[in-house]
């Protein structure tokens, strides 16, 4: 049972929270009407992304066996049969597609359209399109935009291009850190432990995260001093939370490239004192502003 919820990967469910993005923008955070059913979409898309995680460790097991902590995952490590991790896919998927028709009767079926939508995207993924350098990265940042896209669908919130654009930027931004990890690792080691690590150089990964760097802190400063938002927000003080954003980004920054310990954005971000600190700082301080 233990390697069972390893292979599920719950400490990944982390990055769902971006289903409720939508509501904490829209100022409907603390309202049930809107969060019963967010939750209910952030249930059923985890476990989307968990049929998604065993099917990964299938196909990507020779590779995994080769990688200084992926060895040690349950099909890698032979503690989980391939024949095992395909029953358990299937159950996951079946599981979330029923939580999402029988508890979302209202909205339902754009919710469904958008988690097949993303297993679809993430099976040609695993399949083919991490084998094509750039494409692979883009995949990966789509895969945020489609958890903002079922926060908006299962609670009809319209979300705003500004938000969007940052979730894709972010999320652009932290999968290229991932593959300069990789990059570390087959340095060191010699072995490709990641996708396409020969398509990439060290200067060509790091003038890329240090653009997307800028332009999603520009974009992030743009969105606090827009007049659509100030006068959506009813409030000209957003832009004192950049100052959390900023120390975020350049946090990070500092993780990928001096200490090089990017190759799991989610373990970083559970771990980081840092990190927690911004985060919980951006989220108290925006609250205050927004909420009150």
């Amino acid at each position: 049972m233990k390697h069972l919820i390893k292979l599920l990967r719950p400490h990944q469910w982390l990055k769902n929270i971006f289903v409720f993005l939508p509501l904490f923008f829209s100022r409907h955070l603390l309202d049930l009407n809107y969060l019963i059913p967010a939750t209910i979409a952030f249930i059923a898309f985890s476990f989307a992304a968990s049929s998604i995680y065993c099917f990964n460790d299938i196909i990507d097991v020779e590779s995994d066996k080769k990688h200084p902590t992926k060895k040690e995952r349950p099909i890698a490590s032979g503690n989980i049969s391939k024949k095992q991790a395909y029953i358990l896919m299937l159950f996951m998927l079946l599981l979330s597609e029923g939580i999402t028709v029988v508890y979302l009767s209202a909205n339902n079926y754009n919710v469904l359209i958008l988690i097949l939508s993303y297993y679809a995207l993430n099976i040609l993924y695993a399949k083919i399109l991490k084998n094509i350098p750039i494409i692979d990265v883009f995949i990966v940042a789509f895969g945020f935009v489609l958890r903002l896209f079922v926060g908006g669908a299962c609670t009809n919130i319209w979300i705003s291009h500004w938000i969007v654009l940052m979730t894709f930027l972010l999320a652009l931004f932290l999968s290229f850190a991932k593959r300069r990890d990789d990059m570390v690792i087959f340095n060191s080691t010699g072995e490709e432990t990641g996708h396409n690590v020969n398509s990439y150089s060290f200067e060509f990964v790091n003038e890329t995260i240090s653009i997307l760097a800028s332009i999603t802190m520009v974009c992030y400063i743009m969105y606090t001093v827009s007049e659509e938002v100030i006068a959506r927000m009813n409030s000209s003080y957003l832009y004192i939370t950049s100052i959390f954003v900023l120390a975020g980004i350049v946090r990070y920054l500092q993780i990928t490239i001096v200490d090089m310990k990017s190759g799991s954005p989610t373990k970083v971000l559970m771990k980081d004192k840092f990190l927690h600190m911004c985060i919980v700082g951006w989220m108290i301080t925006f609250f205050l502003i927004i909420y009150t």
